[in-house]
């Protein structure tokens, strides 16, 4: 793949909140598998708004899972006030993204509702009036690699969101961010609006992402991409639809044991469902590692890692 450019739309300032979990451990002796070897000059290709943010600053993050570099982009998100909104590694081949990965904590979670997908009507962003949902390409990813709206239209599945919109009620911009379409599969109706995945991205929400329950939350989604897939027939290319959709979270909370730390994920085939029983849904990372060949909270120190992403406690998150 000839090397892409970036492209830089506008420059700020990282800031975070005083309770986000800012000290990345990756890096320090006893970590043999994080991103830190991967970020030199020329191996990983990341595009962002903020000209300023360099690859090992987004890479070493603990929600972000190894990245392979190659084809692959990695796309880092970044909104004024809250720095790093969320990140994906897309495919520039497959035109569809491996993984979607972001962090809540206080100030910056789907408590703080300042902006909402019913504020659109006649508001202002991007260079346009929206009088509904801005569902767009992603304008950081080139032209040739992006995916459009007539891709998506009449091929009989939703946008479906991975970041979900209600995940980012803070900003017009952090919200705004997720409707890039480059944050979407095509989704079955019954997959996407009622069943097991918006069941859980409302359980997350409702009860992961809460002040008493973490300190930082670490969530990556996707579908899975590679291997067997299905394709949807859209006005323009054909997109491919995931087989199977996955959740892995990690939680910080200095309450906890293992470091502080504690995991799980979850794994589904894509299909319409009415089924909300998690625990039926839960594995431990190690599986969905081994299932997505993706290998997720890397950057954690070896001893941490391999303890959290061994067990898989399920009442540990309530279910």
């Amino acid at each position: 793949m000839k090397k892409l450019f970036f492209l830089f739309l506008l420059a700020i300032v990282i800031s975070f909140a005083c309770t986000e979990e800012n000290n990345t451990p990756a890096g320090t002796p006893g970590n043999t598998n994080s991103n830190a070897a991967i970020t030199g000059e020329g191996q990983v290709e990341m595009v962002s708004e903020n000209r300023s943010l360099r690859v090992e600053q987004a890479a070493m993050r603990l929600e972000m899972p190894a990245l392979r570099g190659g084809d692959n982009l990695f796309v880092v998100h970044t909104a004024e006030g809250y720095g790093i909104n969320y990140a994906m590694e897309y495919d520039t081949r497959l035109k569809a993204s491996r993984w979607t990965a972001y962090r809540t904590y206080n100030g910056f979670s789907c408590n703080e509702n300042h902006w909402n997908r019913n504020n659109w009507d006649d508001a202002y962003w991007n260079g346009q009036y929206w009088s509904g949902d801005p569902f767009q390409p992603d304008i950081l990813i080139p032209e040739a690699y992006r995916t459009t709206l007539a891709d998506h239209q009449s091929n009989g599945h939703d946008r479906g969101h991975i970041l979900g919109s209600a995940d980012r009620l803070n900003s017009m911009e952090t919200n705004g961010q997720t409707f890039y379409l480059s944050n979407m599969h095509p989704q079955l109706a019954g997959f996407n609006q009622r069943g097991i995945w918006p069941s859980l991205e409302n359980k997350i929400r409702n009860s992961w992402d809460k002040p008493n329950f973490r300190d930082t939350l670490y969530v990556v989604k996707g579908g899975v991409i590679d291997g067997e897939v299905d394709y949807a027939q859209g006005r323009g290319q054909r997109l491919i639809v995931p087989k199977y959709f996955y959740m892995a979270l990690l939680c910080k909370n200095k309450s906890t044991n293992q470091g502080g730390y504690k995991a799980i994920a979850f794994w589904m085939k894509h299909e319409a469902n009415t089924g909300n029983d998690y625990k039926s849904f839960a594995i431990s990372i190690d599986e969905l590692e081994r299932k997505t060949g993706i290998d997720f909270f890397c950057n954690l120190p070896d001893n941490i890692e391999e303890v959290v992403e061994k067990n898989m406690a399920p009442a540990a998150w309530g279910i």
